[in-house]
């Protein structure tokens, strides 16, 4: 089965697979002077480095896991068919596969090779049974070196920062407008608000409006390189970083993540190594559960 799942990983769930193409990029001058950009200008240089969405990828992995309960590495492939599905098959030193699972956009399916058992299920209920609830398009994102969660028609600051530019999103107005939601405020009310008011109505929040955004943007080619998310109501966050990339049908896609998670008592992390990263399609993503399969309980 896969390893037991850090609660935080709400934030970024899904992120199960990725890096050994080696593409190391200089370090970054943190004394650099750029020149100011707008909001909008970085977000329109950062879409267009992105490039136009991917339809199939596939690739292998080697994932080390670091977390409270100790380490761990195994093996992984990966194959994503874009707003389709994501299979992944857990493979250890043996090469025996020991899991499988395909997430879809409103479903998960699980076999737990080990146990003879396996999950079918929606999002809502894998969440209660795995501790997280996985999502698609944020692992889409991620192993396509993305800016996870970037809005465009979202409002966003923009500062300079250790020799890069970083998008935040506008964290003020986003509180402002899920306090409105949760207790129906005037508008004049609603600028009066003080902090401890505030975040006690957001304690009860379950709106993105609760979660700021910040993007670290390389400036001489502008893709994102560094993803901060962080849920202010529940003292959460987690942390992307694409720590190498290379060339692969004249795209730029991670093969190095480093992935950090805290919720302000434990922390864990990760790092995916993936290789083989191929684009070709179509892909097939086969889950057949055996006669002697159970349920999991």
């Amino acid at each position: 089965m896969f390893p037991r799942l850090h609660p935080t990983l709400r934030l970024l769930p899904g992120l199960l697979v990725v890096v050994a193409c080696k593409s190391t990029r200089p370090a970054m001058d943190a004394t650099r002077d750029l020149p100011a950009r707008s909001p909008e200008k970085l977000i329109e240089r950062l879409t267009a480095a992105q490039g136009a969405d991917l339809r199939y990828y596939s690739a292998k992995a080697d994932v080390s896991v670091e977390g409270p309960d100790g380490s761990r590495s195994f093996k992984a492939h990966l194959r994503v068919v874009r707003d389709s599905a994501a299979w992944i098959s857990v493979v250890p030193a043996l090469g025996i596969e020991v899991a499988r699972a395909v997430l879809g956009t409103d479903s998960l399916k699980v076999l737990d090779k080990l146990n003879d058992h396996y999950f079918l299920g929606t999002l809502d209920s894998a969440k209660a049974r795995f501790g997280l609830q996985p999502d698609l398009a944020l692992l889409q994102d991620a192993v396509y070196g993305k800016a996870i969660g970037l809005d465009p028609q979202e409002k966003y600051r923009a500062d300079r920062e250790d020799g890069q530019y970083v998008l935040t999103s506008r964290e003020k107005k986003r509180f402002v407008r899920a306090a409105e939601e949760l207790a129906p405020l005037d508008s004049s009310d609603a600028g009066g608000l003080d902090d401890e008011q505030l975040e006690r109505i957001l304690e009860q929040a379950e709106d993105r409006d609760a979660v700021v955004y910040r993007y670290w943007i390389d400036p001489d080619d502008f893709r994102v390189t560094r993803v901060l998310i962080t849920d202010l109501a529940r003292g959460r966050q987690a942390e992307v970083r694409y720590e190498e990339r290379t060339p692969v049908d004249d795209r730029s896609l991670p093969v190095r993540i480093r992935i950090g998670l805290a919720d302000g008592e434990r922390e864990a992390g990760a790092i995916f190594e993936l290789s083989k990263i191929a684009l070709d399609g179509p892909l097939q993503l086969p889950f057949r559960i055996p006669a002697k399969f159970t349920p999991m309980d």
